[in-house]
């Protein structure tokens, strides 16, 4: 469980990240939620990028088994199941979780232009199972209703390690002669 304010990244940990992702990681704060091994599974972003941009989405979702798995509930009609749960004390919670997010993402910064603004649909929509799975991780269980249900739904878990992948090309460690 990881709150702000966030250890920095380290060089690896970008390099981790920009290889997950395909592409270079923006606005890396820190590691909200690590593999078993080790390896990036959530991304603390900043809450403007460099470029000015606000971004809402303080915890992303980094590790691309755990995307995958995401993609597949989303794909198979998991966020509409998960929304029907949005009444009584689930629906509490998961306002709950949306004023936890937002509490965390003011310790960084205030951003106006996103106040108010959490992620995934919360408070009162599942719109990216991505998002919320990654809140569920850095938060820990308990925090997030909705993400927990998906990770305990997903064909991946934090307790297994499948970063052979998502890992990339091993470093060359051999020694010139």
């Amino acid at each position: 469980m990881t709150v702000p304010p966030f250890a920095p990244p380290t060089e690896a940990d970008i390099a981790a990240v920009s290889r997950q992702l395909g592409r270079p990681a923006r606005g890396v704060l820190g590691i909200a939620a690590r593999c078993r091994c080790g390896a990036p599974t959530v991304v603390a972003t900043r809450p403007r990028l460099d470029d000015g941009t606000p971004f809402p989405t303080l915890y992303y979702l980094s590790h691309p088994a755990a995307t995958a798995a995401m993609s597949t509930l989303e794909a198979t009609g998991d966020m509409p199941r998960l929304a029907a749960l949005l009444d009584g004390d689930v629906a509490d919670a998961y306002a709950d979780a949306h004023r936890a997010y937002l509490a965390d993402r003011a310790r960084i910064e205030e951003v106006p232009e996103i106040d108010g603004v959490s992620a995934g649909g919360m408070p009162t929509r599942v719109k990216c199972l991505h998002a919320l799975a990654a809140h569920a991780l850095a938060a820990g269980p308990g925090i997030n209703p909705i993400g927990d249900l998906a990770l305990e739904r997903a064909d991946w878990s934090p307790e297994s390690c499948d970063c052979g992948a998502a890992a990339g090309p091993a470093p060359d460690v051999r020694r010139a002669s």
